[in-house]
């Protein structure tokens, strides 16, 4: 869906600009080249802070707490 919608914006913007069209068109892998590392890291701090809260709350599951 994502997708879809990314297109029909590059669509709208070739009818309306296509200098700005082709220039987003070739900037907009340059710019999630550049993201990545960001994502990589905001993975593995997402995986640290799952680690911790399941470190945390394992003595309230080994005693049985369970949500309600």
């Amino acid at each position: 869906m994502k997708v879809l919608i990314l297109f029909v914006g590059w669509c709208i913007l070739l009818a309306l600009s296509w200098p700005l069209a082709v220039a987003a068109l070739v900037l907009l892998p340059l710019i999630w080249f550049i993201s990545l590392p960001f994502r990589i890291v905001w993975i593995t701090v997402g995986a640290i802070f799952a680690l911790l809260r399941a470190i945390l709350f394992l003595p309230a599951r080994l005693l049985g707490w369970r949500r309600g």
